[in-house]
């Protein structure tokens, strides 16, 4: 029977997708004038340059034993379903999906590829099994690479794996954890744990998160980041429960959320800098919380923010809306007044007028700081910090010298803040 190999597409090709399409160009070009039967390894559907072809009408497909069918049934796979594509489309295996068969692992460079992508998804030290001429032996991922020879014959396995024999994990093995541990027979805190029960829960988590950020430790933020990560899934655990909702509608409003909201990106808004992209933000906010006016806005600060943010995220709300554009001067002027005010109503003795005052000195302090770019709460926690550490060694240099602390003249205390502040610089 007379054939044509196609070895020189593949010779000529630069990449596997323009492979994929020369060889489809190649067998139209050889069926102009007859019928020809182009023959692929396995199944054709997992041919790309099939699937090109398939798109004719005057094409017809016959079926063979698919390649990742072949490897499954000497893998003994436990499963009859599992997850098959060929190893040059490992780029796109993001998700975990076991068991696996990797077929196409015709050359080291290509095993190491998908050594890579799946170590970052099930840990290089799983045990898996390797094919080839028909014989399967098992290794560590690890070592996928590192085979003596590689052919078309060559195929990877890999089994589902226990959830506590596991080395890597994935959101969807933390949505089974928690509802694990939500059983009857699970964990007796966590199963009686409410929505009311850890509201407090994710605030502390966030600000442990900012400290480790703050400390710049990597580890730590790894640690917190996954600690709020939970307290978001054990909401989403607890919602499933009451049927209200599950991890998957909240990854998805917030998926869609993402992309309404980023027009610039996925729509036919235009953003130049980053003054513009977050006019765009703002304006598909406001459309997909029907807010009409800029009160809207302002009443949707939740009231649970702590209050100098919540000042300064209300403050920033009202200046879009053309309130308080006093600028840097104005805005230092009105300190002043606002701190003889307090000083006025101090006077006067009068707890509810002071109080009053000083609200609106600090709101003064809260928009100066939003003038000058200064978050409000990070720069007062940043100087708490400071005058922290400056008592601290305060403190220490006072009982060096065998002083008592609350028996200072107020020139000794001021030598000593000078000594101590020298030594925290």
């Amino acid at each position: 029977m007379a054939y044509t190999s196609l070895d020189f597409v593949y010779e000529k090709s630069r990449s596997f997708t323009t492979l994929h399409k020369s060889l489809a160009k190649e067998v139209l070009e050889q069926a102009k004038d007859r019928n020809v039967a182009y023959c692929v390894d396995g199944s054709p559907m997992e041919d790309n340059s099939v699937k090109l072809l398939q798109k004719r009408k005057d094409v017809r497909l016959v079926d063979g034993v698919s390649k990742s069918s072949y490897f499954a049934s000497l893998a003994k796979l436990s499963s009859c379903s599992y997850t098959a594509l060929s190893a040059y489309d490992i780029g796109g295996y993001k998700r975990r999906a076991l068991p696996l068969v990797v077929y196409d692992l015709d050359n080291d460079f290509t095993a190491g590829d998908v050594k890579l992508a799946l170590s970052d998804l099930i840990g290089e030290e799983t045990q898996v099994k390797f094919i080839r001429d028909g014989k399967v032996k098992k290794i560590k991922l690890y070592e996928l690479d590192r085979e003596e020879k590689y052919d078309y014959t060559c195929a990877l396995v890999v089994e589902e794996t226990p959830l506590t024999q596991r080395a890597r994990f994935d959101f969807i093995d933390l949505c089974d954890i928690i509802s694990r541990l939500r059983q009857p027979d699970g964990c007796p805190w966590d199963r009686v744990q409410t929505p009311e029960s850890i509201k407090m829960a994710p605030v502390e988590e966030a600000y442990e998160l900012m400290e480790a950020v703050n400390l710049a430790d990597d580890d730590k933020i790894l640690e917190e980041s996954g600690d709020i990560l939970l307290q978001a899934v054990f909401y989403a655990v607890m919602k499933e429960e009451e049927g209200a909702f599950n991890a998957s509608d909240i990854l998805s409003a917030e998926c869609e959320k993402m992309i309404s909201r980023h027009t610039h990106i996925f729509g036919k808004d235009h953003a130049s800098d980053e003054a513009s992209a977050l006019s765009v933000w703002d304006k598909n906010k406001m459309a997909e919380k029907h807010q009409t006016t800029y009160s809207d806005a302002v009443n949707d600060v939740p009231n649970t923010f702590p209050a100098l943010l919540r000042a300064q995220k209300t403050d920033k709300r009202m200046a879009k809306g053309g309130w308080n554009d006093a600028d840097e001067g104005e805005l230092s002027d009105k300190i002043v007044e606002e701190l003889r005010e307090v000083s006025e109503a101090m006077h006067k003795g009068d707890p509810a007028c002071v109080k009053e005052e000083m609200g609106d000195l600090l709101l003064a302090c809260v928009r100066l700081s939003g003038k000058a770019g200064v978050n409000a709460e990070e720069a007062l926690l940043d100087a708490v910090e400071k005058v922290k550490k400056r008592f601290c060694a305060y403190e220490k240099l006072v009982l060096a010298d065998g002083r008592e602390m609350n028996a200072l003249t107020r020139a000794e205390k001021d030598e000593y803040y000078k000594r101590a502040k020298e030594l925290c610089r």
